[in-house]
């Protein structure tokens, strides 16, 4: 089906800027529609975050997880572009409780756990007051840190309960896990989304920076601080997490964790080759560990926190390790809401006169990931009405 731009005899023309997850799929649902759309990405390669490391090991930018409970995941089955995936090894989980390792939280925690679960938590109060109230203080620090494998927050139970919980829900206590990992990283993800775009004869223009804002109507997505110097607009801005991450390679050895949450600090180490043995070679394993950065602290601090977390739960790691990798993802880790506060209260994606935001970071529902293609869907379908009723205004670039 052709759209036109309000004349009725040519193709809407949007144009994306940003070319990682949110842009591939502004890009697929624009062209979809039969616009003419050109997406330009200033690195040479599309992708974004959502790239894994070129070689042996497959490692993601941070931990990273596809579900099958989501829209994103119907929207990409029913284009078939849903990539081979596996789902994740539940035996050997392990969790840091008092300092120690263990294979279970104590009984009574999970008792607690049980009777808060069927309970709806409040977007106006925090997670770890909420918690509280319906168990004790123990327990809700305990489900606080827990939350910090999709949180990447140094503190997840002062972020609204609504927010931790709804998440804690689907992720942690939902069973089969909805959670399911690319097979070969999610580099294989972009591959399918950048094959459906060429398919769709999407201009794409890779190591091309873009400074001044293209004629509308456009779809921002990229990085929020990116946006907002594009837009001029310092209004740009929301709450994220400010963590450490170290990925390592490590020859194998029985009996090391599949999982280890940390129940004290809000870290996380995940083995993600035991149900993916394809992102490392033969006889070696891929952990993709983080720790959230505390507001006194630098990275570094927080790296040798992660560091001893390791030491805890991965034996003789440094005599085995074959890989690593260290980077902070500051403001990189999607949005976070504090008590009062729900995705609509986030940057809008409509920013009038054409222009709309796209990615994980604005005012669209979701988990992670899924909050890109909720807000790439929404501003692609604001961009074709835009470019369709004549209603976007050219702008004089500078």
């Amino acid at each position: 089906m052709t759209h036109t731009n309000g004349s009725g005899t040519s193709p809407a023309q949007i144009t994306i800027v940003g070319g990682g997850l949110a842009g591939l799929i502004s890009a697929i649902a624009c062209a979809e529609e039969g616009a003419r759309v050109t997406l330009i990405e200033a690195h040479d390669e599309l992708g974004g975050r959502a790239r894994s490391t070129d070689g042996p090991y497959k490692a993601n930018l941070g931990p990273h997880a596809m579900y099958r409970d989501g829209a994103f995941w119907t929207w990409m089955r029913e284009r078939d572009l849903l990539p081979a995936h596996c789902n994740p090894r539940l035996s050997g989980v392990r969790l840091r409780l008092g300092g120690t390792i263990r294979r279970t939280p104590p009984l009574g925690a999970l008792q607690s756990v049980l009777r808060l679960r069927g309970r709806e938590a409040p977007v106006d109060v925090d997670f770890r007051t909420w918690a509280t109230s319906h168990t004790n203080e123990a327990t809700a620090e305990m489900l606080s840190c827990a939350s910090g494998v999709f949180t990447f927050h140094h503190d997840p139970g002062e972020l609204s309960a609504a927010f931790i919980w709804e998440r804690t829900i689907r992720l942690l206590l939902t069973a089969p896990s909805i959670v399911r990992y690319p097979v070969g990283g999610w580099s294989t993800l972009v591959a399918t989304l950048e094959r459906r775009v060429h398919e769709l004869g999407v201009n794409v223009l890779t190591g091309t920076r873009v400074d001044t804002l293209p004629e509308p109507p456009v779809i921002i997505a990229t990085e929020l601080d990116q946006a907002g110097a594009l837009l001029n607009d310092e209004s740009l801005s929301w709450k994220s997490g400010n963590t450490v991450c170290i990925d390592l390679g490590v020859r194998h050895r029985r009996g090391d964790p599949t999982i280890v949450s940390d129940m004290d600090e809000a870290g996380w180490i995940g083995r993600y080759s035991a149900a993916n043995p394809t992102l490392a070679p033969d006889g070696e394993e891929l952990i993709q560990a983080q720790m959230p950065i505390r507001p006194e602290e630098s990275a570094g601090q927080a790296g040798l926190r992660l560091e001893q977390l390791l030491d805890l739960a991965l034996d003789d790691w440094r005599e085995r390790e074959t890989f690593r990798r260290r980077q902070v993802m500051d403001a990189r880790s999607g949005a976070l809401d504090m008590p009062g506060a729900t995705w609509r209260d986030r940057p809008a994606i409509d920013r009038g006169d054409g222009v709309f935001l796209a990615g994980d970071m604005v005012a669209a529902p979701g988990f992670l990931a899924e909050v890109c293609w909720a807000s790439a869907t929404e501003a692609s379908r604001l961009a074709l009405s835009a470019a369709n009723s004549g209603s976007a205004r050219l702008r004089e670039v500078a």
